[in-house]
C-alpha cells in the first residue's frame, strides 16, 4: 500500500542565529590585496598580493626556502623537459650559481632540449607535423652527441655529468644557458633519470642500453645522497614532472629513510595541471610524520620566475 509520507513542519522563525563578530572567518580585510600601480617595485607587488590561498602559501614556501638556505641546508629541484622548453634554464642556473639550488634532477627529455639549445640554439620540433612522415626525433646531431657522450663517460660519472662535461669540452656556443653544462662547471649534481623508450635518442641504432642503464643508475644513487641530505631541514621542488621524477624521488626517499635519514623538510610541486603522482609522492606522503608540502598550479613561465623573484627578495 502506498502511504503518503508526513514531512515535519519547518518554522524558520525558530532558527538559532549567530553574530558575525563571534563567527570564525577565513578572510579578513587585512588579507585583501593592494592594487598594483605603475612604477611600483617588485617588493610592493609581492607584499600587495592577497594573504589568501596560493598567494599565502607561496610566501610561506619562500620563507621556508630562505630559512633553509641561510642555515646551509640542501635545496634540490626536480624538473621535466617542459621547464627547459618554456625558457626557464637561465632562472634555474642563476639560483645554482648563487648556491641557492644545490642539486638538480631531471627526466630524460631534459637532456634532449638542454643539449639542443646548447649546441644549436633551438629545440622542440613540431611533433604533429613530423610524426606524419616519420621524421620526428630523427635529428642526427642530437642523438650522435648525446649517445656518444653517454657511452664514453656515463657509466663512470653518471648521465648528467657526462653530458655536461661533453658540452664544456665541445665549447658549445650556448653552454651558459645549459643546466647540464653549468652543473658540470659548478660541480653541482645534475642527474638524469631515464625510462628506456621515452626519449628520441632511444630510437637510434647506436643507443646502448647497457650504457644508458649504468649511467642513469649511477645518477639514481647520486640522487639518493642528495635526498638524504635534504631531509635535514632542506627542500625539494618538483617543477613540471608528472611521472618520472615523483617516482624517482619516492624511491630515493625510501632509501634515505631506511638508512636513518628521517628528518623533516619541505616539498612543493609546480605544474600547470594537477597530477596524481606529484600530489601523492611529493606533496603528501613525505610529510605523514611532519614537514610540509605545497602544491601550486599555473604556467611554469609565470610561476617559476615569480618564485625565484620572491626568494631573491627574501634573501636580500
Amino acid at each position: 500500500m502506498n502511504r503518503k509520507r508526513l514531512l515535519p513542519e519547518i518554522d524558520l522563525d525558530k532558527l538559532a542565529l549567530t553574530h558575525i563578530d563571534d563567527r570564525p572567518s577565513k578572510v579578513s580585510k587585512e588579507s585583501l590585496a593592494t592594487p598594483p600601480r605603475a612604477g611600483d617595485s617588485f617588493e610592493q607587488f609581492w607584499r600587495g598580493l592577497p594573504d589568501i590561498l596560493a598567494a599565502s602559501d607561496l610566501r610561506a614556501l619562500v620563507g621556508q626556502l630562505a630559512d633553509a638556505h641561510r642555515a646551509d641546508k640542501t635545496i634540490a629541484v626536480g624538473i621535466g623537459g617542459h621547464v627547459i622548453k618554456t625558457g626557464l634554464a637561465p632562472v634555474l642556473i642563476d639560483l645554482m650559481r648563487d648556491g641557492i639550488v644545490n642539486a638538480v634532477a631531471s627526466n630524460g627529455s631534459v637532456c634532449i632540449h638542454d643539449v639542443e639549445l646548447a649546441i644549436a640554439g633551438k629545440t622542440s620540433e613540431e611533433v604533429d607535423v613530423a610524426l606524419r612522415d616519420g621524421s620526428f626525433g630523427m635529428s642526427a646531431e642530437t642523438s650522435d652527441f648525446i649517445l656518444e657522450a653517454i657511452a664514453r663517460g656515463g657509466p663512470k660519472v653518471g648521465l648528467g655529468r657526462a653530458l655536461g662535461d661533453a658540452l664544456l669540452a665541445r665549447k658549445a656556443p650556448n653552454a651558459e644557458t645549459s643546466i647540464l653544462a653549468q652543473g658540470a662547471a659548478l660541480d653541482i649534481p645534475v642527474t638524469v633519470h631515464v625510462a628506456i623508450g621515452t626519449d628520441i635518442i632511444h630510437m637510434h641504432p647506436q643507443a646502448d642500453g647497457a650504457a644508458l642503464g649504468a649511467a642513469t643508475l649511477f645518477d639514481f644513487r647520486t640522487f639518493t645522497r642528495v635526498v638524504a641530505a635534504l631531509t635535514d631541514g632542506g627542500a625539494y621542488l618538483n617543477w613540471g614532472s608528472a611521472v618520472i621524477m615523483p617516482e624517482v624521488f619516492l624511491k630515493a626517499l625510501s632509501v634515505a629513510r631506511n638508512l636513518g635519514f628521517r628528518g623533516q623538510f619541505v616539498t612543493a610541486d609546480f605544474d600547470f595541471i594537477r597530477h596524481y603522482r606529484p600530489r601523492t609522492n611529493v606533496v603528501h606522503r613525505p610529510h605523514l610524520d611532519g614537514g610540509r608540502g605545497y602544491m601550486f598550479t599555473g604556467h611554469h613561465e609565470i610561476m617559476i620566475p615569480l618564485l625565484a623573484a620572491g626568494l631573491r627578495l627574501a634573501l636580500r
